[in-house]
């Protein structure tokens, strides 16, 4: 039982970020490429009911967001997701340049 709820707080851990960070940003900013905010929000929600609850698991959540492993995963995590998410707006103005020409003929 241990294992299993130690392994669910690394999983939240490893898709969370600093939690005021979660809260300085926007779900729905159009400016936006960082495909983590929702899990990021999630793990803020989860932490901050952790926290009334019992402050010292609050703080070991914090402790364990923040080490080196989980930076570092997260970190790449969202490199990773910014450069498809740059793609696949090229991709959209690329098509949507191709509607007005090719088959709106504007």
């Amino acid at each position: 039982m241990l294992q299993s709820r130690a392994l669910v707080i690394a999983l939240i851990l490893l898709l969370s970020t600093t939690l005021p960070e979660v809260h300085s940003k926007s779900i729905f900013e159009k400016d936006r490429r960082d495909w983590l905010v929702i899990p990021d929000a999630i793990a803020a929600y989860i932490y901050e009911t952790v926290n009334k609850m019992s402050p010292k698991v609050g703080q070991f959540l914090v402790d364990a967001a923040q080490t080196p492993a989980v930076v570092v995963t997260r970190n790449f995590l969202i490199r990773e997701t910014t450069k498809l998410s740059i793609l696949a707006e090229q991709l959209m103005e690329k098509i949507k340049n191709l509607w007005y020409t090719k088959v709106l003929g504007y």
